[in-house]
C-alpha cells in the first residue's frame, strides 16, 4: 500500500493496458482512499486517450506479434457510456465497477468485476487486464465473461502462464462467492452514489510518452478476499464502474466503452 493516500477529488490518470500495450489513459476523480482501497469516479462522456487500433479490431484479436514495438498511437477520444464507481481493494487482483446509466436519470445497471494487476506511480494507476471478468447483475447472479479468449491466451509468453490463470480464476471465483451471498461489494451499498456536481468532467491530461511496456504478470495468491466493511465512505453530493475500440463520436472522436466488446 502506498504511503501517501490521495485526497478526495483528486485527479488521477487510470492507465489500461493488456499485454504490455497502453489502451487507454482516462482521467478520474478520487472519491476515496483509504487502508481498504481507492475508489474512483469515471465520469460519463470523459475524454481518453485510446489506442488506434487497425480496422477497428479489438487488441484480443491481433497476434501480439503484430503489436508494434513503441506501443500503438493513441489519439483523443471519449468514455461515451454512463458514469462508473471504481472500487479498488487494497491487494487484491480485481476492481469492481458500479455501472450507472448515461444522465438524466443515472440508474444503477450492475457490477463489473475487472480481474486485474495495478501498481501506482504518483499519479498514475496502471492497470494491467488479465482478460478473465465478471459481470454481476443487480439481483446477485453472476456470470464469466470472455473465458474462451482467457483460455486461449493461457500460456503464450505476452500473457501469463498456466499456473498464473488458474490463480487469477481463483480469485474471480472467491469474488462470485460474495456476490452469491450478497455480501459487499454486492450489498447494494453505492448504488444509489451521485458524485459532487462541480466535479463535472476532468480535461484531457497530456499525452504519454510511453504506449508500451513489458507485460505485468499477475502474481501468484493465496487465501480468501478479505472480508469488507464496506470501505471508505465516498465523499458524494447524494447517497450512494478496456475498452472495446471501433465507431466514431462526436467531432469524429472515436468512442471507448468499458464493456470490453
Amino acid at each position: 500500500m502506498p504511503d501517501m493516500y490521495f485526497d478526495a477529488g483528486r485527479i488521477v490518470r487510470w492507465n489500461f493496458s493488456f499485454g504490455g500495450q497502453l489502451l487507454a489513459v482516462v482521467p478520474v476523480r478520487v472519491v476515496a482512499h483509504g487502508a481498504d482501497g481507492l475508489w474512483l469516479w469515471m465520469a460519463g462522456g470523459s475524454p481518453v486517450w485510446e489506442a488506434q487500433l487497425p480496422e477497428g479490431r479489438h487488441i484480443r484479436d491481433i497476434d501480439p506479434a503484430e503489436w508494434p514495438a513503441g506501443g500503438y498511437r493513441l489519439v483523443p477520444g471519449r468514455w461515451y457510456e454512463g458514469g462508473s464507481l471504481i472500487f479498488e481493494p487494497s491487494g487484491a487482483g480485481y476492481a469492481v465497477w458500479w455501472h450507472f446509466a448515461p444522465e438524466p436519470g443515472s440508474a444503477f445497471k450492475g457490477w463489473y468485476v475487472n480481474l486485474e494487476r495495478r501498481t501506482r506511480r504518483g499519479d498514475d494507476i496502471d492497470v494491467a487486464d488479465l482478460e478473465l471478468d465478471l459481470t454481476v447483475a443487480a439481483d446477485g447472479s453472476w456470470q464469466w465473461k470472455d473465458e474462451e479468449s482467457f483460455a486461449a491466451k493461457t500460456g503464450h509468453p505476452a500473457y501469463w502462464t498456466v499456473e498464473q490463470a488458474a490463480e487469477v480464476r481463483a480469485e474471480g471465483e472467491r469474488v462470485a462467492r460474495l456476490a452469491e451471498v450478497r455480501r459487499f461489494p454486492f450489498d447494494g451499498s453505492r448504488c444509489g452514489y451521485r458524485p459532487p456536481a462541480e466535479w463535472g468532467r476532468p480535461p484531457l491530461p497530456p499525452a504519454p510518452s510511453v504506449l508500451a511496456r513489458p507485460a505485468v504478470r499477475p502474481a501468484a495468491r493465496s487465501g480468501e478476499v478479505p472480508a469488507q466493511s464496506g470501505g471508505p465512505e465516498p465523499a458524494t453530493g447524494g447517497e450512494g464502474r478496456g475498452g472495446s475500440y471501433g465507431g466514431e463520436g462526436p467531432a469524429g472522436e472515436k468512442e471507448l466503452s468499458a464493456s470490453g466488446e
